[in-house]
């Protein structure tokens, strides 16, 4: 094992219904969570999405709505991959554009809560197309000198992308070890982001911005002053879950920080007030 693992990884691929982060849904998951130690797990299950897919959709993994009618529903399995994937790091491929953010999106959707804000995220694509430009089958016969057999079976691309990041460490020297370099590393351009969509990031001044349409660049304080109906669309546009709930924490931090600031002013203004009278009751016992 050529990476150093502070905590567990969790290497997963999902199956959906479609590309669309915030309306399809998540019909296989599949994880491979590796140790420190390097001994390793695997958490498999096919999902019932609760949506009907297209003949196109079906065509690219092989899974049917016909397969998926008496299996368990993602609100069904929610408790039991929390469980299994608590305390790890994030590994797969694109996974930092579309897995994760689809993940967090079901997990949203069915009122789980799933704090990951401590975890790192290395996207094993991002690396790969740093450094040679190529899809995960090519990634699998260029790193592992193997041809990819069921691609686009969720355990067997989690499989390949977990024997692609060893592969890579151990041809590229200048890739480090360990988890924090690799997080960043394959943070590419997304250094910036607060949600997972890239909806909302970070500028210069580590203020958060807009990072889309009109508005792209102007702070949520800003707009909350100029365009206070902008927060309201959002909430009720199609956009992921969590962007919305990223840019809600954010209007309520802050709200929080101008009602405290209002409430010192108003305490200055009243301390002013008690000193002049203060002042003018002594200036009236003097006479």
């Amino acid at each position: 094992m050529n990476i150093q693992l502070k905590r567990p990884i969790a290497i997963f691929d999902l199956e959906t219904t479609g590309i669309n982060i915030t309306q399809d849904r998540v019909i296989e998951i599949a994880i491979l969570k590796i140790h420190p130690d390097g001994t390793q797990e695997t958490y498999e299950k096919r999902v019932n999405p609760g949506i009907k897919m297209t003949e196109e959709n079906m065509a690219i993994h092989g899974i049917s709505n016909e397969n998926l009618i008496n299996e368990p529903s993602f609100g069904d399995l929610a408790p039991e991959i929390k469980a299994f994937i608590a305390g790890c790091d994030f590994g797969g491929y694109n996974s930092n554009r579309f897995d994760v953010p689809v993940l967090v999106e079901e997990m949203l959707r069915v009122d789980s809560e799933f704090d990951i804000s401590s975890a790192k995220f290395i996207d094993v694509q991002n690396i790969f197309h740093k450094m040679e430009q190529r899809t995960l089958s090519a990634a699998y016969k260029f790193y592992c000198q193997e041809e990819l057999v069921n691609a686009h079976s969720a355990l067997a691309d989690a499989t390949a992308t977990w024997e692609i990041l060893n592969a890579q460490l151990e041809k590229y020297s200048e890739l480090k070890t360990d988890v924090d370099f690799l997080a960043d590393f394959t943070l590419a351009h997304d250094f910036s982001r607060v949600d997972f969509a890239g909806r909302l990031a970070r500028n210069e001044k580590d203020e958060v911005v807009y990072n889309f349409g009109k508005n792209r660049g102007k702070t949520i304080k800003e707009i909350m002053r100029t365009e206070p109906g902008y927060y309201g669309w959002m909430l009720n546009a199609d956009f992921p879950l969590h962007t919305k709930q990223c840019l809600k924490n954010e209007v309520d931090k802050i709200k929080k920080l101008e009602a405290s600031a209002k409430a010192k002013s108003h305490q200055k203004t009243d301390s002013k007030l008690m000193d002049e009278k203060l002042n003018q009751l002594k200036n009236k016992f003097k006479q």
